[in-house]
C-alpha cells in the first residue's frame, strides 16, 4: 500500500497514513457503542476525503473491517466513494441540491433530507423513476444549521404520507457540544430527538458523533456516526486520547546554514538570532496546509530533538533553529518529524489556535502519501 519509491525519493514531504489504526479506531468505537449489550451498528464519516487521509483507501479498508454504512458531505464525494464501494449505503449529508436527483439515483446515493422542500423533490424523483428510494431525515434539535426545523418536523409527524414512495433508512440529528459532557444542550437535544423518534416509529435512529459516543448509551440509538475520532483526533478534549494516532508527516531538509548573532530569518525579519545559530530550511509551507499563524509558535522534531520553528511560514518553506542538533543527524535530505508521536494533530491545532479537524483536512496534496496497515501506533 506504499507510494512508489520514486515518489518518496522526489518528495519534499511524506505523509504516512495508517489505515490499520483507522480500522482499529472504528472497532473500538463500535465496541463502545455495544458495551450496553444492545445491537448497535457503527457507520463511518468519510467527508473531506476521509478527513484528509484518502477516502479511496480508507473506505474499502473499513468495509473489510465490517463497516456497512458511510457518510460524505457532497454528491461528488459520494460518486467517488461509490467507485470503490459498489454495494454499501452512502449518505450525502448536504442533502438534495436542485437538479442533482438523477445523479443520486444513477450512483445509488441516499440524500440526507434537510427540509420539506427536499423531501418533496425526492418523493417526486421516486415517482419519476417509478421505484421506492431510500431517504434519511435530518432533524435539527439545536444546531440551527441544516435539518428539519420544528415546524417541518411537526408537519411530517402529522402527515406521514409525505414519505409515500420513499424508504426511511434513517432518522438523524447532530449534537452541538458533544465534546462537553456537562453542557446542558446535550440533554436538551437528546430529549427533542427522542420525542421525534417516538413519533416516527419504525426507522433506525442516529444521534452520536465521535464525542457523542462517549456521552453514554442514552445517546447511542441504532447507529453511531463517528468521523474525527476514526482519524486519531481526540474525542475527549482535556482528557487522554483513547484513539490510536493515524498520520505521521515528515519534511525533508533542503539546506542548512550558519548565521551570526542578531541576524533575521525569513520574510519580514520576524525572527532574529540571539546567538550564532544554525538554520535548516524544510520543504513545507502554507500551500501544504502548514498554517501561517504558526510563526514562532510551534516546533518539530529532528532525530528526537525538539526544534523550534522560526520566522514566517512561507508558501513552500519553513525554517528551523537547529543549533542544538548534531550536524550529522540534520543535513540536506534529513527527514524532520512535523506530525507524529512527538506532536499530534491536536497539539499542532493548539499551537495554531484552531482544531485538529482543520489540521487534518488541510493536509497538502503535494505530499508523497504512503499507506501502511498496522494496528499499533508508530514508535
Amino acid at each position: 500500500m506504499s507510494a512508489s519509491d520514486d515518489s518518496t525519493r522526489r518528495a519534499g514531504a511524506i505523509l504516512t497514513v495508517n489505515v490499520g489504526a483507522i480500522a482499529a479506531n472504528w472497532r473500538g468505537l463500535r465496541d463502545a457503542g455495544r458495551a450496553a449489550g444492545r445491537p448497535i451498528d457503527c457507520a463511518a464519516v468519510l467527508k473531506a476525503d476521509a478527513y484528509g487521509t484518502g477516502a479511496a483507501m480508507v473506505g474499502p479498508r473499513l468495509a473489510a473491517e465490517g463497516c456497512r454504512q458511510f457518510f460524505v458531505a457532497h454528491i461528488d464525494e459520494g460518486i467517488a466513494l461509490r467507485a470503490v464501494l459498489p454495494e454499501h449505503p452512502i449518505y450525502v449529508l448536504n442533502g438534495l441540491l436542485p437538479g442533482t436527483e438523477g445523479d443520486l439515483v444513477e450512483h445509488g446515493l441516499t440524500p440526507v433530507l434537510n427540509h420539506l422542500g427536499q423531501l418533496n423533490a425526492w418523493r417526486a424523483t421516486a415517482q419519476r423513476f417509478n421505484r421506492p428510494l431510500d431517504a434519511v431525515i435530518h432533524i435539527d434539535t439545536g444546531m440551527h444549521r441544516l435539518g428539519f426545523d420544528a415546524e417541518d418536523a411537526q408537519a411530517l409527524i402529522n402527515e406521514r404520507g409525505r414519505l409515500r414512495g420513499l424508504r426511511l433508512a434513517l432518522i438523524m440529528s447532530h449534537l452541538v457540544a458533544s465534546e462537553e459532557p456537562n453542557n446542558a444542550i446535550n440533554v436538551e437535544q437528546l430529549s427533542r430527538f427522542r420525542n421525534f423518534v417516538r413519533a416516527m416509529p419504525g426507522a433506525p435512529a442516529s444521534l452520536a458523533n465521535s464525542s457523542g459516543i462517549f456521552l453514554g448509551p442514552d445517546f447511542h440509538f441504532d447507529l453511531l456516526r463517528p468521523g474525527a475520532a476514526l482519524y486519531g483526533i481526540n474525542p475527549l478534549p482535556g482528557r487522554d486520547n483513547p484513539m490510536l494516532p493515524v498520520v505521521t508527516l515528515h519534511a525533508r531538509v533542503l539546506q542548512t546554514r550558519q548565521i551570526d548573532a542578531f541576524q533575521t530569518v525569513g520574510y519580514g525579519g520576524a525572527w532574529r538570532s540571539a546567538r550564532p545559530s544554525r538554520v535548516a530550511t524544510i520543504a513545507l509551507g502554507y500551500a501544504d496546509g502548514y498554517f501561517r499563524i504558526l510563526i514562532n509558535r510551534t516546533h518539530v522534531h529532528v532525530a528526537g530533538h525538539r526544534v523550534p520553528v522560526i520566522g514566517r511560514i512561507s508558501m513552500d518553506l519553513v525554517t528551523l533553529d537547529v543549533t542544538e542538533v548534531p550536524e550529522q543527524v540534520c543535513d540536506v535530505g534529513s527527514l524532520v518529524e512535523v506530525l507524529g508521536p512527538h506532536l499530534t494533530p491536536d497539539d499542532l491545532a493548539d499551537h495554531g489556535r484552531t482544531n485538529a479537524y482543520e489540521v487534518m483536512t488541510s493536509l497538502g496534496r503535494r505530499y508523497a502519501r504512503v499507506y501502511v496497515d498496522r494496528a499499533e501506533p508508530d514508535a
